[in-house]
């Protein structure tokens, strides 16, 4: 029989984060224990670390290059990614470059340097690295992707804690919490939670009725804009 291995037991502060109109972010405790065979620790000097991946619904992303022509920026070369993570933060005991190699992190996509965005279409490498670039950086700068080494605490090699923000501008949908158990350059477990990020109010509301009667809100919507204008306007020539 082969040596039994240890189990995760992750959990999160907030299965459910509900997003009104005052929302400005939250902050997400993801904490857990590590369950070892017999209940004993590791009797080596390896250590023990922890990882956390919180990753957001996959969406489909056209991402534009801007050319600078006769003084003026204007769309150029584009490439579409069909399922790039509308979120994706990493939260790890210690850099990811000092877990596990190259291959490991491509594997199970440890870093934003790993991620498996799948392009649309068939662009030469180049050019689908340097778009991948751009789409990270402009995901990193909207606060929707980001690493935290050294952001996950464990103590006694058996309790371990992290938390993320989780920002204002989070999209709504189901997350995955994914928390890795890594010793001697390995994955030994891994364990996951579903977060569900959802709007409440009018919100809901809102986006519910654009959803389910597209249609009709898009006539509610134009009428509402025709109204406030010549309200606007009214009020314009009596002042």
């Amino acid at each position: 029989m082969g040596q039994a291995k240890p189990v995760l037991v992750p959990d999160v502060s907030q299965r459910d984060i509900e997003i009104a109109y005052s929302f400005t972010g939250a902050e997400l405790l993801l904490f857990g224990a590590i369950l070892y065979p017999g209940g004993r620790l590791p009797n080596d000097d390896k250590p023990t670390d922890i990882v956390v991946v919180v990753r957001g619904p996959v969406q489909s992303i056209l991402v534009r290059e801007k050319e600078k022509v006769a003084g003026i920026w204007v769309n150029a070369a584009r490439l579409r990614y069909r399922s790039a993570p509308s979120f994706y933060a990493i939260a790890s005991s210690r850099p990811i470059s000092k877990l596990v190699d190259d291959r490991t992190q491509a594997i199970y996509e440890l870093g934003l340097d790993s991620l498996q965005l799948s392009p649309a279409s068939s662009a030469p490498l180049a050019e689908q690295d340097r778009f991948a670039r751009g789409l990270v950086d402009l995901k990193r700068r909207a606060g929707l992707y980001f690493e935290a080494p050294r952001a996950v605490e464990i103590t006694d090699g058996v309790l371990y804690r992290a938390r993320l923000t989780i920002p204002a501008r989070v999209p709504v949908g189901r997350f995955t919490a994914e928390t890795f158990l890594i010793r001697d350059g390995r994955v030994l477990a891994a364990a996951t939670r579903d977060i569900d990020i959802r709007k409440s109010g009018f919100e809901r509301f809102v986006a519910r009725s654009a959803e389910r009667h597209s249609i009709l809100y898009g006539l509610i919507a134009v009428a509402l804009s025709v109204f406030f204008g010549w309200g606007a306007g009214w009020i314009a020539k009596r002042l």
